[in-house]
Order: C-alpha cells, then structure tokens, then sequence
C-alpha cells in the first residue's frame, strides 16, 4: 500500500464513523416514535490489493471499510405474531364489550331491574285478591304492570341500540381497512423504487408494518413478502393488497336489528363483499377475524332453542329473541290464570304476534274500575264452566287475582293449553334468561382477557428487539465517536509522514 493509499483507508474509517453516528442519532431522535424499529450500520473490509511483478509490495493491509448499508433489526417472525394475536384479541374484545353493555342494560341484579319490578307486580295481585272492589290495590296492579312492560321494551331497546352500534362499526371499520390497503399499496411502490435504486426504505418499512397491523387487527389478514420489498395482504385467502394494487370491501345488508338484508346479506344479516366497477354484481368476501368479523358475528341472525323459544346467545339477535320469548310467555301465563275461560277480550296484556318486545307489551285494562270488572266477569265465567260439567266450584275475582299472584312462585294452577302443564313462573323464566346472558358475558370477557395476554405478550417480544434502548445507543455512539477520532489520528500521523517526505527530504546537513 502507497503512502497515499493510506491516506484513504483512514478515510473510509472516517466515513464508516461518521455513518454509524448518524445511524445512532437518528435511533436517539426517534426512541420515544411509536412503531420505530431500531437500525444498525453495516460495514465490510475492503479487501487488499496484491500486485505481482517488480514493484510487488508483497502481502499488505486492507483498504479500509465500506458501510454496505443500514439494517432495520425487527423480525419477520414477531410482526407475524403481534399480528395474529391483534386479530384474536380484536375478535374477542368486540363481542366482550358489546355483551357487556347489553347485560348492564338489565340492571340485575338491583333494585332497577326487571326482577324487582315483577316482584312488586305479583305482591300487587295478591294485595289485590284480599280487596278486589278497592281502586287502590288495582290501580297498583295496573301501575306495576305497565312498568313491567315498559322495563321489558328497554331492554329490547338496549339490544336494538347496541346492535345499531355495532353495524355503525362495521361500515367505519370497512372504510379504515380500505383506507390502511391504500396505503399500503403506495408504500409497496415507493418501497419497491427505493430498493431498486439501492436506497434506504427503513422508515417506509416501519409505516408500513403499523399499517398491516392495523388490517390484520380488523380482518385477520395474512401478510406475505415479496423479493422485491412489496408485501401481499390476504383477507380470507382473497388479496386485498396485490402490489402496488388494492382491493376494497363494502358492507351490505340491513341497517336495523329487525331490518331486511340488501345485497349479498340474508334478511336481518349484514355481510362484507368486495367492492366492484358500478353495475357489477357484488361477490361476497370472508373475514374470519379481527374486530370486523367480530362484529358481524354479533349481528348474525337469532339461532332459537326449540324447546324454550329463546335466542341460544351467539348474537345480539338471540338476546333479543329471547326478551320476545319472555314476553310472550309472560302474557300468555298472566292471560292464562286472569282469563281460565279464554273469554274473547278478557285478556291482561296484548302482545304482538311479530315480536312481543320489538313492537310492546301493553295492559288493555286502562282504569282500576275496568281491572275490578274484568276479575268480576272472569271468575263469573269461571264458575258457569265449571257448572256446565257438573261442578260444585265457585271461581270469585279474589281467587283469580290469587291465583295470578302465585305465578310468581311458580304455584300456578291453572293449565297451560299448549304443554297440558300448570303454567311456568315468568319470574323464573326471567332469571333463566339473565343467567344465560351472565354466563354468555362472562365467558366472552374470560376469551378476551386470554387474548389480551397473548396480544400483549406478542407486543412486549416485538419492542424488546425492535425498540430503542438508549443505554446501548450511547455505547454505541461512544464506540464511533472513539472509531472516528482514531481514525483522525491515523490520518493525522500519514499527513505528518508526507510532510517529511516532501517538505523535509534532502535538507539534512545545509
């Protein structure tokens, strides 16, 4: 190596320090930056000349370092988790919080809830049994039952509401999804350009990753990476992001909880479908995770027990089928006991043939005169029926009015048409309900919290290898500062070399 050679491998030193102290800086600058990934300079030797023949310098030094480029220390294996986990936790939490809200909505067990309010109803029956001719007993009657009508509707209003919520979600989260695969898509192409000219595409990576994230945390989407720095995003085994080209999704179907479907959903569904050119059919598209297939989940249609007529629990429809369910056979067990000969207009409560719930529960006896009456004729009719078939029976309005109060204990007498069986305590069937609700918000909290340990087990790996550890970025900036103030040194002592060689040779002894 020349004299002058190395003057450039003290140089290089210089370059390769200076390179690593930028690097260093811009880790510093951004430690507190969410989503940065940390970076490192790479550097190689240069390999040394050898040169053969009469002014061979025989075997000799490298000519220094090159910096072959700056290396962004996430792992591919760790981003796949913490997106995976993000998918299950979205998945779980929405359904958690919306079960969550619609049990708060009942206020059981308290002193507001349905529970306490049919108590107060059947203790109003039996004050009513031991005075049937009083206003005041009836007018009780009368007041608890509209309250036990009105406090059913709200809770069947609750669902409807939470249910419109979560179609709200849906159609917000379908458009941040489209919004994140367009973005994505741009960045694929200048990641792509960067790459090709032999750039840096560091922080277009980390943007990137944040925004894969995001989808997969909505839809479950699957990345895969390309050789060319592109990634393709896969949402039901469909691309949603193809390069620099991205897909999008539309939600279709009905709009209320006891709407019609529209597009590709079902009646009273909502579905996601993959938006085309105006004119072109829709075709259906799956999201088997993350918080949009939770929230279509919820919004599916009711899935009936037969044997009791209520919602199994799966969706926000079942919890809503189940109120109708209760309010059927609450009126039908009231009207059961109130009106024993099935006297046309003789009933407590009307309910609606298409919902109970949905469309109310109302009392058809408006005044305490009409609830005295109404007890008076039942048990008159009561009495010839029983005469009819030979019967030395006497039914008065006390022993009805009794009667219906003993529903609340489940000690009913009176038959019920449809099961030949003494009618059920629709106190029980209440708290059956609620308790189904309780186990079904229980179990989906449990699910989400799993998740959220798994979730945020995954983001804890991924930022002790990815984030920025100032301790071991001052090492390493002390490293290069010392790297380049040696490699001064070393140019300094070169430059005083040539300067005796030129300046110097040839004037000992003038």
């Amino acid at each position: 190596m020349s004299t002058f050679g190395g003057l450039n491998t003290a140089y290089s030193g210089l370059l390769a320090a200076r390179q690593g102290m930028d690097v260093v800086g811009q880790n510093i600058a951004n430690a507190g930056t969410e989503g940065y990934t940390r970076q490192r300079v790479t550097t190689s030797s240069v390999d040394a000349v050898t040169r053969a023949g009469l002014f061979s310098s025989g075997v000799g030094a490298g000519q220094g370092v090159s910096v072959t480029g700056i290396a962004r220390l996430g792992s591919a294996s760790l981003d796949a988790q913490v997106r995976a986990t993000a998918a299950i936790a979205g998945f779980s939490a929405v359904r958690a919080n919306a079960f969550t809200a619609v049990e708060a909505a009942t206020n059981e067990p308290g002193t507001s809830g349905l529970s306490a309010t049919l108590s107060k109803f059947w203790a109003g029956w039996q004050d009513l049994s031991n005075a049937t001719g009083d206003a005041a007993p009836a007018g009780v009657v009368l007041s608890q039952a509209n309250a036990v009508a009105t406090q059913i509707a709200s809770n069947y209003q609750a669902v409807a509401t939470e249910w419109s919520s979560q179609r709200s979600s849906v159609d917000s989260m379908v458009s941040e999804v489209n919004a994140a695969a367009t973005q994505v898509a741009g960045l694929n192409s200048q990641i792509r350009m960067t790459v090709a000219a032999g750039g840096s595409a560091n922080e277009l990576l980390d943007k990137r990753s944040a925004l894969t994230t995001t989808i997969a945390a909505l839809t479950g989407g699957v990345v895969s990476e390309q050789a060319d720095g592109t990634v393709n995003v896969f949402v039901g085994g469909n691309a949603l992001v193809s390069g620099d080209q991205a897909q999008a999704l539309v939600a279709v179907g009905a709009r209320t909880l006891t709407g019609t479907g529209t597009g590709t959903g079902a009646a009273g569904t909502v579905s996601i479908a993959w938006a085309r050119a105006a004119g072109t059919p829709l075709v259906p598209a799956t999201v088997d995770g993350g918080e949009l297939a939770g929230a279509l989940s919820l919004l599916g249609p009711a899935t009936i027990d037969q044997k009791t007529g209520a919602g199994t629990g799966s969706t926000l429809a079942d919890v809503a089928a189940t109120y109708n369910s209760f309010a059927t056979s609450l009126a039908a067990s009231v009207n059961g006991v109130f009106n024993p000969t099935s006297t046309p207009g003789g009933d407590f409560f009307k309910v609606s043939t298409t919902g109970a719930a949905a469309l109310g529960v109302s009392v058809l006896l408006a005044t305490p005169t009409d609830l005295s009456h109404a007890l008076t004729a039942a048990g008159t009719a009561a009495t010839a029926a029983a005469v009819a078939v030979g019967s030395t029976t006497v039914t008065s309005a006390g022993t009805i009015a009794d009667a219906v109060s003993q529903l609340g204990a489940g000690k009913a007498t009176a038959i019920d048409p449809t099961t030949k069986l003494p009618f059920t305590s629709p106190s029980t069937d209440w708290s059956n309900a609620v308790t189904r609700l309780a186990v079904t918000t229980k179990s989906e909290l449990q699910g989400a919290s799993l998740a959220s340990v798994a979730s945020t087990a995954a983001v804890k790996a991924q930022l002790s290898n990815a984030s920025v550890d100032l301790d071991e970025e001052n090492v390493s900036l002390l490293m290069f500062q010392h790297a380049y103030q040696g490699a001064a040194r070393v140019m300094t002592a070169v430059d005083e070399m040539l300067d005796v060689l030129i300046n110097k040779t040839g004037l000992v002894g003038r």
